[in-house]
């Protein structure tokens, strides 16, 4: 699995894996995303991702959506709290039609007046969508409290009374300050040869002029644990606990992944399913994840349950934190979770479109993209020694933060 690897004059950098197949993926994503909006504009970037396909300079929305559609290939876009990413799927032969149309939504979009104020719309129903679903919006608020008071504890929707006084202007603006060719990456894993990719991308992006990088993310280093219990009008209760993690280049990170898919992750013999779902019968869904950003993280343990079960749950999910933190894996133990997740990863690797999605957020920070056997073998070197010190870091009970969601209903 090799991948090339190119960069314009004007710093958009390409990687792409060639592929054999009829159908290819193609995106292009840019280093900015939420936590770099200022608290009055925030939901700002995930507003722009909505509203760069509806006209630019030649297309009005009808014809944005079609360029891709009309030859049965899927266009679709995304905002996280570090990245903006606008992305496709289609038949190999239109790589020509989707890298001229990233093009022209990403640099020539004139974001009508009314579309700002039906895309306005759609955001606030979206928003209040979001807010009747407790089991999404407790891990945005749970971020909220991990990160109180910064950037990355914002919902990535904004508010409500945000979205409302967004003007044409400071869209504008925000692109202006915050979008440059030098934090972009095309990325591609399909059938076409990299010579020709690289021809296209010149064609449609070599012409945009070179912006550098104008802005600087501020570090959160004030986290403070912390409990916070909410009433909602839910069948269900809800729970989170967690702590602050490791940042994507820390060299702990892919020890707390692993420690992640053994403790919860989604297979159904994960340890906090087995003890909590399977011999009690306590939680309707329980898993734990981590979340690394570029200059910190988030480890997080999800509990869903009837009330009467949560306080049961909290306590057994406790208890096997310190069990981790306390007693180090066996050498099968370690054996069978190393086998899981490279298992996991490569059968993710299976999905070409994930693939180059991951390649793309990893190529707007790294030189180099590993592969997934060359990650694979990282894992393979990782000790019962790091998995204990990760656990005893992480999983410290000083340090965990919880938020409940009490049900009302």
């Amino acid at each position: 699995m090799e991948y090339q690897y190119h960069t314009l004059n004007n710093g958009i950098k390409i990687i792409h894996r060639q592929i054999a197949g009829t159908v290819s993926h193609c995106g292009l994503m840019v280093n900015t995303g939420s936590r770099d909006e200022e608290e009055n504009e925030n939901g700002i970037a995930h507003l722009i991702e909505h509203l760069i396909f509806k006209g630019t300079n030649k297309r009005k929305a009808y014809h944005v959506l079609s360029r891709i559609e009309n030859v049965g290939g899927e266009l679709n876009a995304y905002t996280t709290k570090e990245e903006t990413c606008i992305y496709a799927s289609f038949l190999s032969q239109y790589y020509n039609h989707s890298l001229e149309l990233f093009a022209d939504v990403a640099f020539n979009s004139i974001f009508p007046q009314k579309e700002l104020d039906k895309e306005k719309d759609v955001v606030i129903d979206e928003i209040n969508s979001y807010n009747d679903s407790p089991g999404e919006l407790i891990f945005d608020d749970f971020e909220d409290l991990i990160f109180t008071g910064h950037s990355l504890g914002r919902n990535i929707l904004g508010s409500i009374n945000n979205i409302k006084s967004i003007k044409r202007k400071d869209i504008l603006r925000f692109i202006k300050s915050k979008y440059s060719t030098e934090q972009m990456v095309i990325a591609s894993v399909g059938q076409i040869k990299f010579s020709k990719l690289v021809l296209l991308a010149e064609k449609y992006f070599g012409c945009i002029p070179a912006s550098k990088n104008t802005f600087s993310r501020v570090s959160h280093t004030s986290y403070k644990p912390s409990e916070l219990v909410k009433s909602k009008n839910s069948y269900l209760s809800h729970c989170m606990i967690g702590n602050i993690a490791y940042s994507r280049t820390h060299p702990n990170k892919l020890p707390l992944l692993l420690l992640s898919n053994l403790l919860g992750g989604p297979a159904l013999n994960s340890r906090l399913s087995m003890i909590i779902r399977e011999k009690y019968g306590y939680a309707y869904s329980i898993e734990s994840m981590y979340q690394p950003y570029s200059d910190t993280g988030v480890f997080n343990i999800y509990i869903g349950a009837d009330s009467k079960h949560v306080d049961k749950s909290i306590a057994l999910v406790k208890k096997e934190l310190i069990n981790l933190s306390t007693t180090q894996l066996g050498t099968m133990q370690l054996h069978r979770a190393k086998r899981q997740i490279t298992g996991q990863l490569a059968i993710s690797g299976e999905s070409f479109v994930n693939e180059m999605l991951g390649i793309a957020k990893v190529y707007l920070h790294k030189p180099r993209v590993k592969s997934i056997e060359d990650i694979i073998a990282d894992i393979e070197k990782i000790t019962s020694k790091q998995i204990l010190e990760v656990a005893e870091d992480i999983f410290n009970p000083s340090q965990l933060s919880t938020l409940i969601y009490t049900a009302e209903g």
